[in-house]
Formats: C-alpha cells, structure tokens, sequence
C-alpha cells in the first residue's frame, strides 16, 4: 500500500485547525506528522486530544522549521496546511516551498504582489501551492452561479459576515467572487446618481470595475456571503451560509490530495474541482 500522506498542520490549535486534525485523522490516506501553534501554554499537549479526539502522539510545537524538516523525512512529499494570521502567511509558505513541502494555505489577506511573487517562487521550485480563499464546495457553486448572473445584471453588490475574531476584511472569498465577477471585462453599478457618504465607508469598499464589497464582524457569525444583483423590478439574491467548520474539510482533504500533483501555484478552490 501507498504509504499515506504527511501533513503538517500550522494554526493546530485554532479552530479551523483543530477540526483539521479531526478529519485528518480520520482520512485512511493521510497522517498527521506536525501540529505547530504559538500558545505558550498548549506547548507539548498532544493535538488529539485538544481535539477532542483519542491521542495522536502528535505535540504542538511552536517551531514550524523543524516541523517542516521532520516532515521531509517521511516517505510521501509533506504537505503543510496554514491556517495561521495575515501577518505570518507569507513568510510560512515561503519557508515551506523552501523545505519541499507543498503548501495548502486557508489563511486569507495576502495582497495580490505577495500571491505574486509566491507563485514566481513556486515556479522557480516547481513545487506545487494551493491559495483557497474558501474551501467550501457550496461557495464554489455560488461564485459559479453569481458569474453566469452577471452576465445578465449590471448592477451587484457583495455583503460578507464573519466571526468578530477575523483580523482581515474584506474577506478573501468576496474579494475573489469579485475578481471572477471582473473577469468577464465589465464594469458594474453605473452611477445614477452623485453619491456623498456623511460617513466614511458607508457605502463599503469598491473595487476598480464598480463592485461595492461590505464586510460585517459580529461574535456569532461563522462566515456567510451575499451576493445581490439588482435590475428594475427585481432583486436576485445568491447567500451561502456555515453553519459548522466541518463543511471545510471535505475541500480541505480534496486541496491536500491535488496539490500533490501540482508544479505551480493554484488561487481557487474551483481550478482543483
């Protein structure tokens, strides 16, 4: 039998991370070989059971390197998922492409120059990297959904509602629905009038093509999108709503398994499906 594939979990203790270990656990083609995380006193603990499932003999660490090191000794190339903060993304693919080890990034924020330059460098290693803004199918179907409607609608706007503990905003998903919007060569929202916002950001952020991007934070929410287009007569409204991490997982194991085949970078969930 193929020997299963090791990955190396940075942001383990998080919840997006914890519920990784869960299902990695339970996927009979991988093993779990790193779990790294900062919080001082979670150090040592083995990630099962902070899960909340049975020891995995796996400690959380707060040194990615040796992680990453560790994890190339094993017998399939490594993958490391990242689900970390907007400030250390960047430099945790870096050092993962550096180590050979494929890079599976759920951690958003990271500016159009960085996905730049990371897929310049992943080319130069021909090393596969997988940038997923969303790793939920139904978002997929959405995105797939508000483009064939854009060809319809000139008008659209985006709301997007995560948990108040997400440091970034927009969020990556609306920023990428709006850039699959853009890429028809439209422009959208032709003004009809002369707008004054009596507060600044009223009318949320607006990307270069027209689309108005609104971002809502409130304990509570997990992470849901809006998208709203509108005509004379009629609003169309596409919503997705997560009501539970564990609807990630299942694009998260399908990133992991494709970005082994991979030699470049991928910004997307739907350029795997």
């Amino acid at each position: 039998m193929q020997a299963p594939i090791p990955v190396v979990i940075n942001g383990a203790t998080g919840k997006m991370g914890r519920e990784l270990v869960k299902a990695i656990a339970a996927a009979p083609d991988m093993s779990l070989v790193g779990a790294v995380a900062r919080s001082p006193e979670l150090q040592g603990q083995d990630i099962g059971e902070l899960a909340g499932i049975e020891a995995l003999e796996v400690p959380v660490v707060n040194d990615l390197q040796a992680s990453l090191v560790m994890a190339t000794q094993e017998r399939q190339p490594p993958v490391m998922v990242d689900f970390t903060h907007p400030d250390a993304v960047y430099e945790n693919v870096r050092s993962a492409i550096a180590y050979g080890v494929r890079p599976v990034v759920g951690t958003t924020g990271l500016s159009a120059e960085q996905i730049n330059e990371l897929a310049d460098f992943a080319d130069k290693a021909s090393t596969g990297v997988a940038i997923i803004p969303n790793f939920s199918i139904g978002i997929v179907l959405l995105q797939q959904a508000a483009i064939r409607a854009s060809q319809y609608f000139d008008h659209v706007e985006i709301i997007e509602l995560h948990h108040n503990q997400k440091a970034d905003a927009p969020s990556g998903t609306a920023i990428q629905t709006a850039q699959l919007l853009e890429e028809l060569g439209k422009s959208f929202n032709p003004p009809s009038v002369e707008e004054t916002e009596k507060l600044p950001g009223a009318r949320g952020t607006r990307t270069q093509e027209g689309i108005r991007i609104h971002s809502v934070r409130l304990p509570g929410l997990i992470a849901h999108q809006e998208v709203l287009f509108g005509a004379p007569g009629q609003i169309y409204t596409l919503r997705h709503d997560t009501s539970d991490r564990a609807s990630y997982m299942p694009g998260v194991l399908l990133t992991i398994r494709k970005v082994l085949q991979l030699k470049s970078l991928v910004y997307g969930l739907e350029k795997l499906l």
